[in-house]
């Protein structure tokens, strides 16, 4: 237990150990202390007992001198809450035994978890502990019981920076948590994810970059942000129960066409594991490695950033996927109803081998910009050095694009989480993106138009994402779109989910008796489909473990190839998720 650098004595120390000890050991107490006590009272009486002196033959008497006048200080602690030794036994405030009665010095009083209430001497939580004994004084934004082991301040800066950021977090109120800060205080809630936070870019243009924003420090998910800076690991576990039906419409049952059975299963349904760091000697650059362990472990996505200049403009390397939209590169943990929405990615989005981009803010941060390059051969299968090839398509696939983000009220990014954990401030902004892509049997043009606003309670998002197929002739439009709604019933307890959209690829040369193939041999037309789900997610440990359900409703348009019927899917999930 560390304190402030107070001297002690005994029979104080006796008296402060005393007052929460039961009856016996109380008793104990006083008899140990009991020689000690009469030491200190013999002591005096012991002074003042006149001692026989040798004679002083032939000396002249000493001439009296006046000694110094001393300042009287009170016999009794007379304030107990101005953190001062007013009577000078070296025993401050609550500490000293003349405060235990008084009022200020009672337990139970509010919670533990600041510096002043972690050095004050008191119980104010009442659960027994005081001040660093207590483990809520081991939380985030407490330095006093850290100690010089601890090293600097989060992020790697300095005692002198360490010694700023405490005195900018704000005294909690009654109830309230260190997360509670998180957009409160002049903080603006756009900083809450690794990437964000290790980027040296005051993301959200609240005056606080990276470790210094309320979001990085005080969100459990962050962890580039702890006392030690260096290689980080995380995790995302999902352990879940599902089950699914799929049946098909009655015509193709009473067409005698089979219906599948119904199925139950239980497994892990994801660990995802993450490294995360900075780049040596490159100061506010940071990789991410990430391994996705299922039956064929694979490393899924790997990138690497360092700064170009210091007004926030990055060069970033990464392994190929992603490109005008994000959701297939952020994180598991991130997806509102536990999966990215399939339709909306898969015909767009197909990976590349490597990638490269620039990127970063035009003026204020309220529009910020993305270029980027990528290529690779064959098919992506979404590992990292993993592709494969079907028939003989070992041509190069390349593709070339750029987005922007245009901030319309505070600052959005697009590692943010749309997860609620704390009713969360205004945010409004449009991303919108367009590229080239050359796939190993066909090339076209796709765009992406994305928004998304967050309030109190609530977060909402539109995606639109189309393709124009220009490849061997065929001028094929295909759309998909999706909307999704998050709404925090209870803060910190009950998050509720919804999303709704479609895939409807277009075909004007396909004729209405036709079987809608493309005039390609090699490429034909996917298949139209619509979904809808519903979740909801229950915090049971802060906003890292969670118990998540969802639905999910699947119409899947009929294949001409097979039946006459489209095809309906049915599904329930239930999932513990860990987020570490």
């Amino acid at each position: 237990m560390i304190h402030e650098p107070f001297a002690t004595t005994p029979t104080k120390d006796a008296e402060r150990m005393t007052r929460s000890m039961t009856p016996t050991a109380r008793m104990a107490a006083l008899l140990a202390i009991l020689p000690l006590t009469l030491v200190a009272f013999a002591a005096p009486l012991r002074a003042q007992v006149p001692t026989q002196q040798p004679p002083q033959a032939d000396m002249q008497a000493p001439t009296e001198v006046a000694p110094p006048v001393e300042a009287t200080r009170p016999e009794h602690e007379t304030n107990c809450t101005d953190r001062r030794d007013d009577d000078g036994d070296t025993m401050v405030d609550c500490a000293d035994a003349d405060c235990f009665h008084n009022a200020a010095c009672e337990s139970g009083q509010g919670l533990e978890n600041t510096n002043t209430a972690c050095s004050d001497w008191i119980d104010n939580d009442g659960d027994g502990a005081i001040d660093c004994d207590d483990d809520d004084c081991a939380g985030p934004g407490v330095t006093r019981c850290r100690g010089s082991a601890q090293g600097a301040a989060a992020g790697g800066g300095s005692s002198q920076q360490q010694a700023g950021l405490d005195e900018d977090i704000p005294e909690l109120g009654a109830g309230m948590s260190v997360e509670d800060l998180i957009g409160t205080g002049g903080d603006i809630d756009g900083e809450r994810s690794d990437e964000v936070c290790a980027d040296g870019i005051d993301n959200d243009g609240d005056g606080r970059t990276d470790c210094a924003d309320f979001g990085c420090r005080f969100d459990p998910q962050v962890t580039v942000c702890s006392s030690a800076p260096g290689i980080r690991f995380s995790a995302v576990v999902g352990v879940g129960l599902t089950f699914q039906s799929d049946s098909l419409s009655a015509g193709a049952e009473a067409a005698g066409l089979p219906t599948p059975p119904d199925v139950w299963d239980a497994r892990f349904s994801r660990i995802q594991l993450r490294a995360l760091g900075p780049i040596p000697f490159i100061q506010n650059s940071f990789f991410l490695i990430n391994l996705r362990a299922e039956r064929t472990p694979r490393l899924t996505f790997a990138m690497f950033q360092i700064p170009l200049g210091t007004h926030g403009h990055y060069l970033n390397i990464n392994s190929g996927s992603g490109s005008i939209s994000s959701a297939l590169i952020t994180s598991a943990s991130k997806q509102l109803l536990l999966d990215p929405a399939y339709y909306v990615y898969s015909a767009f989005e197909q990976g590349n081998g490597a990638s490269v981009e620039v990127g970063g803010p035009i003026g204020d941060g309220t529009v910020n910009y993305r270029a980027f390059a990528a290529g690779g051969s064959g098919n992506s299968t979404g590992n990292v050095g993993g592709s494969y090839f079907t028939s003989n398509d070992r041509n190069f696939t390349y593709t070339v694009g750029g987005a922007a983000t245009l901030n319309l009220v505070g600052r959005y990014n697009r590692f943010d989480s749309p997860f609620l954990y704390t009713p969360a401030p205004l945010t409004m902004a449009v991303a919108l993106g367009v590229k080239w892509d050359q796939r190993a049997v066909e090339r076209f043009v796709a765009w992406n138009a994305f928004f998304i606003t967050r309030y109190s309670r609530f977060v909402f998002t539109v995606e639109h994402y189309g393709k124009q197929e220009i490849s061997d002739g065929i001028n094929a439009f295909a759309p998909a779109w999706n909307a999704q709604l998050g709404a925090l019933i209870v803060p910190k307890l009950l998050l509720l989910s919804a999303d709704i959209g479609g895939f409807y690829p277009q075909d004007p040369a396909c004729a209405a008796t036709d079987t809608c193939a493309y005039s390609s041999s090699t490429i034909k037309r996917p298949l139209a489909e619509f979904q809808w789900r519903l979740g909801a997610h229950l915090y049971w440990y802060k906003n890292i473990a969670l118990a998540s359900f969802v639905y999910t409703n699947r119409t899947i348009e009929a294949n001409p190839s097979n039946t006459s019927a489209p095809v309906n899917e049915q599904s329930g999930r239930f999932e513990i998720q860990f987020r570490y």
